[in-house]
């Protein structure tokens, strides 16, 4: 007992400054009445500038890093395939959702805030060495989830789904900074040499403040949301995102032998709060807005203490 909560108390010891800087946001907000302008362009400036640049860095000396064990994305969106199947299930036979809101409920408990706090938690708790693991689910994340429900809404709809929705999809996240900084990153390290000097200051100095700003940023922007309707249905996609997903992450990854950073790595962002995109995803299509919301909210309190959780139990079984 003791070593366990030597473990966890150490756990949340490293994570907790990540949550105070969302809290600082949150405050600068709600009791500091910054206006929604600021956190609006704050995070533009986090999702165009700063973290493609942090991620540009990373990847551009991905030639130096031990490879990338693709089991992981199997991990990964293995798991978000079953977790979908069974929010849509529990959304259904539980909450008695239609199938729309019942796919944005199912996207819930698998589309995880990957950016804003996956990658500095990955950082403190796992280490840079983390990060090209980080990127390679990035790559794929917004493409396949996004694929993910729009099939699953599409086939409500009208019993079938088209290529072009799928283009569409393609196309955006190709378009997306993240991306951009992920894949042009990527490119250059196939040179096999570091940036000038000229490019590569400025841009380490972007991306040095991107992991606290983008903390700070997101505390702002859960201040915004109103969390008082949908309680039992938000409740139920915190359970879904950050015990059932992550359990089934784990479980996959020694399915499948995945080697012990690459387990870690997935493991937590599979145990990530809410994403953002979840509560975009119910204002287009006016469904569940409330609960998409509150589970942003609670599921970013919760993840305080959940994520190091499962770090803490992966690290006591010898990962």
């Amino acid at each position: 007992m003791p070593d366990l909560l030597t473990t966890l108390s150490h756990q949340i010891y490293l994570s907790a400054p990540l949550f105070i800087l969302i809290f600082l946001g949150y405050c600068l907000t709600r009791f500091g009445k910054w206006p929604a302008s600021i956190s609006e362009g704050m995070n533009r400036f986090v999702f165009n500038v700063a973290l493609p640049c942090m991620l540009f860095d990373v990847m551009s000396d991905f030639y130096k890093s031990p490879p990338v064990d693709f089991r992981l994305l199997l991990a990964f969106f293995g798991s978000c395939l079953l977790v979908f199947i069974a929010g849509r299930v529990i959304a259904a036979k539980v909450f008695r959702l239609e199938s729309i809101a019942g796919s944005v409920f199912a996207l819930g408990g698998i589309f995880s805030n990957n950016v804003m706090l996956g990658i500095p938690i990955a950082t403190v708790l796992l280490g840079e060495q983390a990060l090209p693991s980080v990127a390679l689910v990035l790559v794929f994340n917004s493409l396949i989830l996004w694929t993910l429900l729009t099939v699953s809404v599409e086939w409500s709809k009208h019993g079938s789904f088209s290529i072009q929705g799928l283009g569409r999809t393609l196309i955006s996240v190709l378009k997306n900074p993240l991306i951009i900084g992920i894949l042009s990153g990527t490119a250059w390290s196939f040179l096999q040499r570091p940036l000038p000097l000229i490019a590569a200051q400025p841009i380490d100095l972007l991306g040095s403040i991107a992991a606290p700003l983008s903390l700070v940023t997101l505390g702002m922007s859960l201040a915004h949301y109103r969390v008082r309707d949908g309680l039992k249905e938000s409740y139920s996609i915190c359970l879904l995102k950050l015990i059932v997903q992550p359990m089934c992450i784990w479980a996959i990854a020694w399915l499948t032998d995945l080697p012990a950073l690459e387990s870690k790595v997935v493991v937590l962002l599979g145990s990530m709060a809410v994403g953002v995109n979840v509560y975009l995803m119910s204002q287009k299509f006016q469904v569940l807005t409330g609960p998409a919301a509150a589970s942003m909210l609670f599921s970013t309190l919760f993840a305080a203490v959940t994520t190091p959780v499962w770090m803490m139990l992966m690290t006591l079984a010898g990962y």
